[in-house]
């Protein structure tokens, strides 16, 4: 998109990421007010969607939020989006991004390349040092072997060491996580 200035219903979609603007990490801002205004204009969701590779890390962080707020009841807002969330978002190192990207993946429509492109990313993921990053991670893997029988004795044998090694929060969605796959530890 080359400009974010033009109107739609009332609001630019340049004000859509001002909303996200402003503050420290730990709060979201505006973000439930932002996925209204997607929620009830969805041609918002693109500039939403670009916000997560802006320069401004808050901006990155927010407009993660609520992307994947939305797209938990929306994700088919997530399909023309998907080689710019495998090629591009994937890459970016920051954490609330990452953990949110981990939230997202299993709602995309994937080839098996994709997944596995994929499963290469959360593996990767699983090495951040954030515990919530790792945590979703997880859960997206176990996500991934539900629908893959392929992939699920390695899920498992992965979430199981983790579940052993891991900190409270990885150890506690571990057991979970197994559970539902239908492993013990």
């Amino acid at each position: 998109m080359t400009t974010l200035m033009y109107l739609v219903a009332g609001i630019t979609m340049k004000d859509v990421l001002d909303k996200l603007k402003g503050g420290d990490r730990r709060s979201i801002g505006r973000v439930e007010e932002v996925v209204s205004d997607v929620m009830e204009d969805p041609s918002l969701f693109e500039p939403l969607f670009n916000g997560m590779m802006g320069e401004d890390p808050l901006v990155r962080i927010r407009s993660a939020d609520a992307v994947e707020k939305i797209t938990e009841r929306h994700p088919e807002y997530l399909e023309p989006y998907k080689k710019k969330i495998i090629r591009t978002l994937s890459k970016i190192d920051q954490q609330e991004v990452r953990w949110h990207l981990a939230q997202m993946f299993p709602r995309l429509r994937l080839t098996s390349r994709e997944r596995d492109i994929l499963v290469d990313i959360l593996l990767e993921f699983l090495k951040d040092k954030s515990t919530i990053v790792q945590v979703f991670s997880m859960q997206a893997l176990a996500d991934f072997a539900e629908q893959d029988e392929n992939l699920r004795g390695r899920v498992i044998a992965l979430i199981k060491d983790l579940t052993l090694k891991g900190s409270a929060a990885v150890k506690s969605r571990g057991r979970k996580l197994l559970k539902k796959l239908g492993k013990d530890v």
